[in-house]
């Protein structure tokens, strides 16, 4: 009897310890208290208050006025750090000669506080304001950047993601870089793909861009005749347009392809009044294959609006009576050219690199406005 009470009372004081060291693990260590938020909140209204920040970056084209503190820069950026406590090295001077030795050596002694009070003078100040421009992004990228380094967070928008991820890069912050990196792959929609190239357009200089832009340009091929249709699509640059009408892989029917052209131009032609609906038309005629679009539809759609020469129509048409009547190099003569050529619009490893290539395939006889539209 005493053996099995000792062994029930056994257990139950084995119980009660497990218990108890569970429930002083379960319990939040009080020894530590941390208010990150608080703390993002509190940099964020140090950043936006010109009289507590000591460096002004002017950006942009228009010059836009973002309030930072050096030494929060300093702190998160070595970029950063460089650009605003390092002062130029000086240029190495020619050694002197022998006899020489003994009065410079003399002269610099007598001169040296001198030199110390200038070289002084000329070093950024800790207690200075400093007044940079910047030209290499816009207002609205260089915003989001200031506030990641004073707080630590950031909304990722996909207007403005390429600027941001770029920029990243440029002031060596790893982190911020590799999350706009991964916010690309559900960043990439129907909605969005426009943007991203239009903004494409500013950074592609920039490594990030161009394998992001690669993408941007597979997901347009997929999704070819949503992203024709969109309005958004009359806001790209007409190289940029050309080189999505120009892609082999692009998957969009052909009358698809003259309407988003049609949409472009007429968008182009109401905000620059003395040029013909016509003429733009005339750029992107080349990568449009007429005799894929059904008779009917040139007949009752295209020809009427007379935007397309008579000879293309004719060639459509005799081309669906009899294929063997026609010369091929007539229906498609960009595809034909592009195809002889080593590096295609669509092997190019730079999209937009290809702007001359694209150039170079357009009708001789109708007027490019490229230069008009930039």
């Amino acid at each position: 009897m005493d053996i099995t009470i000792t062994r029930h009372f056994s257990l139950d004081e084995s119980s009660m310890r497990s218990g108890a060291l569970a429930a002083m693990e379960a319990q939040p260590d009080l020894s530590t208290f941390e208010n990150k938020s608080g703390l993002a909140e509190d940099m964020k209204f140090l950043a936006s208050m010109p009289e507590l920040c000591d460096v002004t970056f002017l950006v942009g084209d228009t010059r836009e006025p973002v309030c930072a503190v050096k030494a929060v820069l300093a702190a998160r950026s070595r970029v950063f750090q460089k650009m605003l406590y390092q002062a130029p090295s000086p240029q190495r001077k020619k050694e002197p000669g022998p006899r020489e030795n003994k009065l410079r050596l003399f002269l610099k002694r007598s001169s040296e506080p001198l030199l110390n009070l200038q070289n002084a003078a000329q070093q950024p100040s800790a207690q200075q304001h400093q007044t940079l421009i910047i030209e290499e992004f816009e207002p609205d990228v260089f915003r989001q950047l200031i506030e990641y380094i004073h707080t630590g967070c950031v909304t990722l928008q996909p207007r403005t993601l390429l600027g941001v991820m770029n920029a990243a890069d440029y002031y060596g912050l790893d982190e911020l870089r590799r999350a706009c990196a991964g916010f690309v792959q559900c960043c990439i929609t129907v909605d969005t793909v426009c943007a991203l190239l239009a903004s494409a357009e500013r950074y592609i200089q920039y490594k990030c861009t161009k394998s992001l832009v690669q993408k941007v340009l597979e997901f347009v091929d997929e999704h070819g005749n949503e992203v024709l249709n969109l309005g958004s699509f009359t806001l790209l640059p007409q190289h940029v347009v050309r080189l999505i009408l120009a892609r082999d892989e692009l998957r969009a029917d052909e009358f698809t392809k003259f309407q988003a052209a049609l949409m472009w131009g007429k968008k182009f032609c109401d905000t620059n009044q003395n040029t013909s609906l016509k003429d733009v038309i005339g750029n992107f005629l080349e990568y449009i294959q007429f005799h894929r679009i059904p008779a009917n539809v040139l007949m009752r759609e295209v020809h009427p609006l007379g935007l397309v020469p008579y000879s293309i129509i004719m060639n459509a048409l005799a081309y669906q009576a009899d294929p063997a009547s026609v010369d091929p190099g007539k229906l498609s003569p960009a595809r034909i050219r592009r195809a002889g050529r080593s590096m295609s619009v669509q092997s190019s490893m730079d999209p937009y690199g290809s702007n001359t290539t694209l150039s170079s395939t357009g009708s001789s006889d109708v007027p490019s406005s490229d230069s008009r539209h930039n």
